[in-house]
């Protein structure tokens, strides 16, 4: 199936999906749908996901295939463990609590940026290996960010697909590699997803996630409101 094909039949799906979810299942169409909006959420992930197309691209057979499908393999797995262990991978730097997988995702694009602006040709086994350790920070990223009470296989499958989606969005655009002008907006593009990832970085870094108050907390606080704040006599 051509990439174009793929390209045009997954976004006919996204745009559909918020109908076809109105006669699913709670829980379970729902999951899906999650899933597949998930990676369209963020700059950080649509830009390192659209940089491995563009990479394959630039290094032509066979990691124009190889990157594309070894990217999604591992994030799966990421995926997986987020739903499995149901933990935050954060650690303490300099007194800042930062998490794993968010850090990796910014490496992931500091690292895809710099091989797409420097047209980087290693071995395609070393361009697999680098791409799904990239892969599993934004599967656990994913992972962790499962709505409660969805399903979490059908929510895999859908960040899946739309990572492939992304990954085509890539590779199409990494078709003008074939021309001088095209490989130069191709490294304009990896300085651009290289820019990015220091840019994550830095929020990642000043702007820690801070973690949600849990229900009861919230309610209590509600409740220790003083009085006079309802009173209609001020």
């Amino acid at each position: 199936m051509p990439w174009s094909a793929w390209f045009l039949a997954a976004v006919f799906l996204y745009l559909t999906m918020p109908f076809a979810q109105a006669h699913a299942i709670s829980g379970e169409g729902g999951g899906f749908s999650s899933g597949f909006h998930h990676p369209w959420s963020g700059w950080d992930h649509i830009l390192a996901m659209v940089a491995v197309g563009i990479w394959g691209a630039q290094l032509g057979q066979p990691a124009i295939w190889v990157l594309p499908v070894a990217f999604p393999l591992v994030m799966s797995i990421g995926g997986f463990l987020a739903l499995t262990l149901k933990a935050s991978l954060s650690f303490h730097l300099f007194g800042v609590e930062l998490h794993a997988d968010e850090i990796g995702i910014a490496f992931s694009m500091l690292g895809l940026g710099t091989m797409v602006l420097r047209e980087a040709k290693p071995p395609v086994w070393v361009a697999a290996v680098l791409v799904g350790l990239f892969g599993m920070c934004h599967g656990y990223a994913h992972g962790k960010e499962l709505p409660e009470g969805e399903s979490g296989l059908l929510y895999s499958i859908g960040f899946v697909v739309a990572t492939g989606t992304l990954h085509g969005v890539g590779i199409t655009l990494g078709l003008v590699h074939r021309w001088p002008a095209g490989r130069t907006a191709l490294r304009v593009a990896g300085a651009v997803v290289l820019l990015g990832g220091f840019y994550f970085l830095w929020d990642d870094w000043t702007n820690p996630e801070v973690p949600a108050q849990p229900a009861a907390k919230t309610a209590q606080a509600f409740t220790h409101v003083p009085v006079e704040f309802y009173s209609p006599h001020g």
